[in-house]
């Protein structure tokens, strides 16, 4: 500091003497009137001294010392982050002030240390008499402390009189330097206002998909057996992977610096949320909210750093992030909770993805802490249902209901299911709950309980609780299908019990059959080496006048190898694979309302099992259905296998229509569809004049057929007119380089034919006749 102090003196020297010998006329005037005569000299002196002065401060103001000031500024360094101001404390005269600091930092060193040397509480005379004036500075060790108090004492009481109001003192200061003058600012340009829908009104009814392969990414129409039409494709479109949004409104990208929402007809930027290495995302039902997950909590910003606009002191340290799609707002930041897994490096911990669940509208969200309670949160507010999380002691998973019910005030309701296992010789139970009322509506006790799933069906109507059970040596387990049956009265419920364990269980949409796969083979999850033989099992109601009949086992198949199961977006019709095995294939194509014969067994059913088709795909990974249940893709994604990368279009009854090998190939996803606009009446009638549609469209096929063929045909044809065009004129050319030669050909030689007579025989028949001597 001393060495900056010297360099500015030198520096202020030398432009005083620069600035001098540029205006000498200064010292000139005062000598030359200092030689006046004797009688004035007095006088003159005087005035020349006020002269000198003058000239001199004239000299200092004419100086910019700015330059200087900036360069050898030394900055005045204070840490302000560990100070607040607390403010709404009690106004206590001197003799109770110590008093008062004796309860304050009591309360606040609950959340860190705080400097003794740095709390300051003003003081004002009244009346003779010293007063504070209900506020006071006080200082932390670190910024997170200052932070963490803000956190936990902002708003908080001390007494019915006295509320505490805290400020970090970096924000009073923000605050004072406001400029109250009006500046105009440039708007950041928005995005367009794009038609998000237009392709639901494609003339041909086609859905699309996107195909992720290499760096490139593309958005095609389905052409059936054709070659699929490219919308759109770009190299580097995403980092990592792709996701739809559930309605298929837009298309999420991945990158460091966070997602990217897509949409309209020229695929343009709709949103953007920044979270850094963000991994995971989900979208609520209805598509207003995004959840956003990075394995990278979200650091400690400093005040003037761009991450600032975003997220604020309370979410640092979060991993979770909940958006408002519209407005690309912040609403609300959770941390992750593991559910498995130790602090070691050697074994990495686990989360379960969604970790929040969304009702069937998305007007809540909930989370479980397992053997804790539930925590329920309803939108817009992101705040907790009656401000507190639902107890529930040993709960383990739960799942809401597809769909919302109203009583007779018209007040929505919406229903979660939840289980708890065996805790102090309590049985296992699983609970059906009401939100927001938080009422229990039913209860069933569970006994010898190894696992449970909840799966509800697609309207909600039916509910199955899949429970693994074990024998009281617990040498052996099976499985119970506990059927709920919700809008029935007093909620009841059917019990199937499985011999073996269920590995599979899935509902059809929309309907009240389902299909499960069981296994009772020892090997059961020992990798995709070890073949498993299961069975195949189909379940539907009995014909019954009134309410739904029981279930009824419609046919089991056994020695299959087939682990998961596709039903169509429709129902009825249904996919069973083989997938993760390294030496089985296979893909099954069954149709439960075949319209065949039906057997004499299964006349009291309400369905007619038929196997359409078997197939194989070498190394298939994914099975994903189209959104109108007409077609189906089965893909060999690099990612988990490769060899034959690539993917293949099947129709509902197992034809392949087409096959493309793609090195590099990632991920193709069906574009999604949002629920019909047509009420249950005008579906209805479309279902009982479908023959006349059929006709319709099976016309449309016809001629789209022959327009191809026409296409194909006029495309060969111009092709081999360009070909004897370019022939005609190589002869041309070739005459002519002929005779620029010089070389004669003569073009009256006859040419001489040979024609070569063959005899063939071929034998019509054969008589063999025995010779007797």
């Amino acid at each position: 500091m001393e060495e900056k102090v010297e360099v500015f003196q030198s520096d202020l020297k030398k432009k005083r003497d620069n600035l001098e010998q540029i205006s000498p006329n200064c010292d000139i005037t005062i000598r030359d009137e200092m030689n006046l005569n004797n009688n004035e000299k007095k006088e003159d002196l005087e005035d020349q001294e006020e002269s000198k002065d003058y000239l001199e401060s004239s000299i200092d103001d004419e100086i910019d010392f700015s330059d200087l000031e900036a360069k050898y500024h030394i900055p005045f360094k204070q840490d302000f982050g560990p100070l607040i101001i607390v403010d709404g404390i009690p106004q206590v005269p001197e003799e109770k002030r110590e008093a008062l600091l004796k309860i304050l930092k009591k309360q606040f060193s609950t959340v860190g240390k705080i400097n003794e040397e740095r709390i300051f509480m003003p003081m004002e005379e009244r009346n003779g008499v010293l007063f504070s004036k209900g506020y006071l500075f006080m200082s932390y060790q670190t910024q997170k402390e200052a932070e963490a108090a803000i956190k936990a004492f902002n708003g908080k009481k001390l007494d019915k009189a006295h509320t505490f109001l805290i400020n970090k003192f970096t924000d009073v200061e923000t605050a004072l330097a406001f400029d109250e003058e009006y500046k105009e600012t440039l708007e950041e340009k928005a995005y367009e206002n794009k038609n998000l829908y237009s392709w639901l009104i494609d003339p041909k009814a086609r859905d699309q998909w996107v195909m992720y392969k290499g760096d490139d990414v593309g958005i095609y129409w389905n052409q059936k057996s054709e070659a699929p039409e490219s919308i759109i494709h770009r190299i580097n479109w995403t980092e990592t992977y792709i996701h739809w949004s559930p309605l298929g409104t837009y298309l999420a990208s991945f990158h460091r610096p966070g997602i990217q929402l897509w949409g309209g007809e020229s695929w343009g930027k709709i949103a953007r949320f920044p979270h850094p290495s963000v991994k995971l995302i989900d979208f609520s039902p209805c598509e207003r909210y995004l959840v956003t997950w990075s394995n990278e909590p979200i650091p400690c910003y400093p005040e003037d750093h761009p991450g600032r606009l975003t997220f604020g002191s309370e979410d640092e340290g979060k991993s979770i992030i909940i958006w408002d799609i519209k407005t690309g707002v912040l609403l609300k930041s959770f941390n992750t909770s593991i559910s498995s897994g130790t602090d070691t490096d050697e074994v990495p911990r686990k989360i379960t993805w969604p970790m929040y669940k969304w009702s069937s509208d998305g007007s809540y969200f909930a989370k479980v802490t397992p053997g804790q309670h539930i925590s329920v949160y309803e939108t817009p507010s992101m705040t907790l249902v009656g401000k507190k999380h639902i107890k529930i002691d040993g709960v383990v998973d739960f799942e809401w209901s597809p769909s919302k019910l109203e009583d007779k005030k018209g007040n929505k309701e919406y229903l979660l299911c939840y289980w708890t296992p065996e805790i102090n010789n309590q049985p296992a139970r699983t609970g059906l709950l009401s939100i927001p009322s938080k009422e229990t509506i039913r209860t069933k006790n569970l006994f010898n309980v190894s696992d449970c799933k909840l799966h509800w069906q697609s309207q909600g109507n039916l509910l199955c609780v899949k429970v693994d059970r074990h024998t009281k040596t617990k040498k052996s387990t099976f499985t119970n299908l506990e059927i709920f049956r919700i809008h029935e009265k007093n909620i009841p419920v059917e019990v199937i019990e499985i011999k073996d364990v269920v590995i599979n269980f899935a509902w059809e949409p929309n309907g009240d059959r389902f299909a499960l796969i069981t296994t009772s083979d020892s090997n059961f999850c020992q990798g995709p080496l070890i073949n498993v033989k299961n069975s195949l099992s189909f379940y539907c109601t009995e014909k019954s006048k009134g309410s739904n009949g029981n279930f009824k086992l419609i046919r089991t198949f056994t020695k299959k190898t087939c682990n998961s199961l596709y039903w169509a977006p429709n129902g009825r019709f249904i996919v069973a694979a083989t997938l993760g095995n390294a030496t089985n294939f296979d893909i099954e194509f069954w149709d439960l309302d075949f319209e065949g014969e039906k057997k004499d067994t299964d006349k009291d059913l309400n369905a007619n099992l038929q196997l359409m088709g078997t197939a194989e795909h070498y190394g298939v990974t994914d099975i994903e259905w189209d959104p109108s249940g007409r077609y189906l893709t089965s893909s060999v994604s690099i990612w988990r296998h490769r060899m034959e990368n690539g993917y293949r279009l099947w129709d509902f009854k197992g034809s392949l229509l087409r096959e493309e090998h793609n090195e590099g190939f990632k991920q193709l996803l069906w574009r999604p569809r949002p629920p019909s606009l047509l009420s249950k009446e005008q579906q209805k009638k479309i279902r009982k004049n479908l023959k006349e549609y059929s006709r319709a469209f099976e016309k449309e096929d016809v001629q789209e057929q022959n327009t191809a063929n026409k296409e194909l045909i006029a495309h060969r044809r111009r092709l081999l007119e360009e070909w004897n065009a370019w022939r005609s004129k190589v002869i041309s050319n070739l005459e002519k380089e002929k005779k620029e030669l010089g070389i004669v050909t003569d073009t009256k030689e006859e040419k001489k034919e040979k024609y070569i007579k063959k005899i063939i025989e071929v034998v019509i028949s054969e008589e063999i006749e025995e010779v007797t001597e």
